[in-house]
């Protein structure tokens, strides 16, 4: 079975590079959060991910926290993309060899045509798009104010 909490926490690249950077010893947070243009809480939460994954531990040493790796974790995963592996050698080593002449594609049928049925189509209805304006008579202006001038 697939160690699936391993693979789910290395399932991101930060993740995965911060992995990278403890891999030769134990480092302090700030040192991990150099090497990422992200924010400090971002790199704590995928700090935590890989800690409930129990890649990574957390020992605090005087006034900051030490990260480091559990390799030993990572073995599962290597077994199993082993077996995947050499599995999937073993089936290409059994299966013919594929020859390179090309396979003849059969051709499609030629469509029946159908009978066209005898229906006879409505004449359009033409709509008109705008309303043709009524005659009005001519508005005399009002004035400001009811002052005439």
């Amino acid at each position: 079975m697939p160690p699936i909490a391993v693979l789910v926490a290395l399932a991101d690249p930060t993740r995965c590079r911060i992995v990278e950077i403890l891999r030769d010893g134990p480092q302090p947070v700030h040192v991990v959060a150099g090497a990422f243009k992200i924010s400090r809480p971002a790199i704590s939460r995928h700090l935590r991910v890989l800690k409930q994954a129990k890649l990574i531990s957390e020992k605090k040493v005087g006034r900051e926290n030490r990260y480091a790796l559990h390799a030993e974790k990572l073995k599962p995963v290597a077994e199993w993309l082993a077996q995947i592996r050499e599995g999937a050698i073993s089936r290409q080593a059994t299966l013919p060899a594929k020859s390179p002449a090309k396979r003849a594609i059969p051709k499609a049928a030629e469509p029946s045509k159908a009978a066209v049925p005898a229906v006879k189509t409505p004449e359009p209805v033409v709509v008109p798009l705008f309303k043709q304006p009524k005659e009005t008579t001519p508005v005399p202006p009002v004035s400001q104010m009811g002052f005439d001038f």
